[in-house]
């Protein structure tokens, strides 16, 4: 999360929104955001929604599907970005995400994932440190 300089303003089962702050670590060889980084924006946007979704039924979200469009280059500063779901199911959930630039509210870049509704009852640590799923997933 450090490294995708992510900063959450809301977060709920309906609408996620805050920033990212982009900079050269983020650049492919050519001086511009990597679209590697926009597409891992958009799916931890769209998981953080999606797992707010089911947690209280003791469930996760897993996304299983990320199809991101890069529509215009970016080099550095802060981005804004909203996620809102399309569909959410009781198996899966479908999420948009857009990233825009906070100057002209041009998108820079939009994507959808398309999330696996998990049952289980131990969430992973948000540090990152694993832990066990409650049942073994195939």
């Amino acid at each position: 999360m450090r490294l995708l300089s992510i900063t959450f303003d809301e977060i709920s089962a309906t609408r996620v929104t805050g920033s990212v702050r982009v900079d050269e670590r983020h650049h492919q060889p050519w001086g511009i955001v990597h679209g590697g980084f926009y597409a891992a924006v958009i799916e931890t946007f769209a998981t953080t929604g999606a797992v707010q979704a089911v947690k209280d039924l003791g469930n996760r979200a897993v996304g299983v599907s990320n199809l991101t469009d890069f529509l215009r280059p970016h080099k550095i500063g802060t981005l804004r970005v909203a996620a809102t779901p399309v569909q959410q199911g009781r198996t899966q959930q479908l999420w948009q995400v857009e990233i825009r630039r906070p100057s002209d509210d041009k998108l820079v870049a939009r994507g959808q994932v398309r999330l696996q509704n998990i049952e289980g009852s131990k969430r992973p640590d948000p540090a990152g440190a694993t832990s066990a799923w409650s049942r073994q997933q195939p």
